[in-house]
């Protein structure tokens, strides 16, 4: 399965899919991603946690003990939580996120539903998420989940890339249109 999807591949690849097929096993793949989803978010709130997973200078020790601290703070428990720590174990924390990126690509895949990146220059609202998320289906035939990141460098509009497609409606591409255009017509 990991060889037919590019963005499953390598390390995290191998990794999140051994953790994928053991997840669909136990019929808990829903609530694996809910804790790596947990994780994910607890990462990219924490600065010292992030430091932690991706610090070579920590040993496997030393992240095992502090990464089952943030676990049962955090609840999350059972396979999640033995994987973690065996990555902490392997010294392939680091790669904590590219495996939570695959193991997400290979529920969506096993659900029949796409993933879409999406570039903002503020947070939507529920409202335009739910407009994009139809929209997107309506193009795709597919539930969609998106994956949403804020940058305000776009000024506005959106840039959705799903799959191989890319659509970039943002002002700063927009604009950049413009001023090579200016520069040819000058």
């Amino acid at each position: 399965m990991a060889s037919e999807d590019p963005s499953v591949s390598g390390v995290s690849g191998r990794y999140a899919t051994a953790l994928f097929e053991l997840a669909r096993d136990e019929k808990v793949v829903d609530a694996v991603k809910a804790d790596l989803d947990k994780f994910s978010a607890l990462l990219k709130d924490s600065p010292d946690l992030l430091r932690l997973v991706r610090s070579p200078v920590f040993g496997a020790d030393v992240q095992g003990k502090a990464l089952g601290a943030v676990l049962d703070k955090a609840g999350i428990t059972g396979i999640s939580a033995n994987f973690l720590k065996l990555l902490a174990a392997n010294r392939r924390l680091f790669a904590v996120a590219d495996v939570i990126r695959a193991y997400r690509a290979l529920v969506a895949k096993f659900k029949g539903e796409a993933t879409a990146d999406v570039t903002v220059a503020e947070n939507l609202s529920d409202k335009n998420l739910d407009a994009l998320k139809t929209a997107l289906k309506s193009v795709t035939g597919k539930d969609v989940t998106l994956n949403i990141n804020v940058d305000p460098a776009i000024i506005g509009g959106l840039v959705v890339k799903l799959g191989s497609r890319m659509v970039d409606s943002s002002i700063r591409t927009k604009l950049n249109s413009i001023k090579h255009a200016m520069k040819e017509a000058g």
